[in-house]
């Protein structure tokens, strides 16, 4: 049982370093679960790789709760209302990954939760990030979430259904599309932050629900300490990060995301790792 604690505090410091940065936590964990092997339970592990984001996910609603919450202490009536509509916009930008979610999620768990998806997708999208940060920045930028419009939210929601893919990053699918669609990189960042709050709510519930009574008490207590060093983790995160963005651009995450994937793959048609 200690081993699992520390194989679980290893992997909940993975998620909390790597959830809200462009890297992919869910990538980051394949890869760190090769070689510590949490379980030889395959449906106790998917169930841990993906309940435990929700626990990372939370740290967001208590680090920005008096913005995304309409009736906390101190909010004016005009910042409930426009809070109001910020969720509106957040619910519509949703819907296409529960849609997407509910219809495939069995087909992308069996095909693509491997490490040769992970190393290949990390890759990728290092490559896309440091085109994004490249190429000619346009002088107009989107820098509040009241000035995104509805279409334009369900455009940064179908880019988020791209993180379905593991390695691709849930965070980097949501910032590379909120760039694109004309956001500011820290209103992108913002944004992917409050949009997964009821997605990965809705991938959690989902995955509960799928998995039924077939765990054992001892990895459900796996589960909720993994959820709760998440969050304490990615807490400590989030304002380090938010602070990093507002100075420097997503290069970095670009070429450390290209010289993972390359590492990666070559350990894989080395043999190493499977």
């Amino acid at each position: 049982m200690i081993f699992s604690i520390i194989k679980v505090f290893i992997l909940s410091l993975v998620e909390g370093l790597t959830e809200f940065v462009p890297v992919s936590s869910t990538g980051h964990m394949i890869i760190v679960d090769q070689f510590l092997k949490l379980s030889d339970n395959k449906v106790f592990v998917d169930a841990f790789k993906i309940i435990i984001q929700l626990g990372a996910i939370l740290s967001v609603v208590v680090y920005y709760w008096k913005k995304i919450f309409p009736f906390a202490k101190g909010n004016t009536k005009q910042e409930r209302m426009d809070i109001i509509a910020m969720w509106i916009k957040i619910v519509i930008a949703v819907i296409p990954a529960v849609i997407l979610g509910l219809k495939f999620d069995d087909i992308i768990e069996e095909k693509f939760f491997n490490s040769l998806t992970v190393s290949i997708m990390l890759v990728f999208y290092g490559i896309l990030l440091i085109w994004i940060e490249t190429r000619k920045k346009k002088e107009e930028k989107i820098k509040s979430i009241k000035e995104m419009t509805i279409p334009l939210a369900l455009g940064v929601g179908l880019f988020q259904c791209l993180a379905m893919i593991p390695g691709t990053s849930r965070s980097a699918a949501t910032i590379i599309g909120g760039v694109l669609l004309g956001l500011n990189r820290v209103l992108a960042t913002e944004f992917s932050f409050f949009l997964a709050i009821p997605t990965m709510l809705g991938a959690t519930l989902l995955k509960i629900v799928k998995i039924g009574n077939v765990l054992t008490m001892e990895e459900w207590f796996l589960i909720g300490l993994g959820f709760v060093l998440s969050f304490v983790f990615a807490y400590a995160v989030i304002k380090v990060f938010m602070d990093y963005i507002k100075k420097h651009d997503f290069k970095v995450f670009g070429y450390y995301r290209i010289i993972l994937g390359i590492i990666m793959l070559l350990l894989f048609f080395t043999g190493v790792i499977k």
